[in-house]
């Protein structure tokens, strides 16, 4: 199928929003959150960005894809957001993927996959998944490598942290 979009063109712009959404993974990781960031985008422009907060929030629900979809949905005044896309450093869990499809994501690009709880093929496909009402793209790995690496030097430090104590 041709799009007519040149994918060296598509490639390059998902770098560079992945790019936004690893500098929000740091913020995350600074703040001693799992290293995990996400931005929307709508139309080329990013209209919601987040990190990983449930520590600090006391919010198990506040993933970086739940905090950059709620601020995507107030910014543009609708809970749904067709033709938008999400960009996350790691593999959305099932709580995140089902945000996005109520919201009508259509196109959801991550870094590093997960092994522990990734549905988007890692441990389910639910993007695969036919009888689920809405679907959005998947394209996975957007420099995953650095993604990963981002999160694996957080839980080394982590557990360095626990061995010295």
């Amino acid at each position: 199928m041709n799009t007519g979009v040149n994918p060296d063109t598509v490639a390059a712009r998902d770098e560079r929003f992945m790019r936004e959404a690893l500098a929000l993974a740091r913020e995350a990781g600074a703040a001693g959150e799992v290293p995990v960031g996400a931005v929307v985008v709508c139309n080329g422009e990013i209209v919601g960005r987040g990190y990983n907060r449930p520590i600090t929030t006391h919010d198990p629900t506040a993933h970086a894809e739940i905090v950059a979809l709620r601020e995507a949905a107030d910014r543009l005044g609708n809970y749904r957001l067709p033709g938008c896309e999400l960009f996350v450093t790691l593999e959305p869990c099932a709580m995140c993927t089902g945000a996005m499809f109520h919201a009508r994501i259509a196109r959801a690009i991550f870094g590093a996959h997960d092994p522990k709880t990734g549905v988007a093929g890692s441990v389910l496909d639910l993007y695969a998944e036919s009888r689920l009402n809405h679907h959005a793209e998947i394209v996975g790995g957007v420099l995953g490598e650095e993604s990963g690496e981002l999160i694996s030097s957080f839980f080394a430090a982590r557990r360095t942290r626990t061995l010295s104590a």
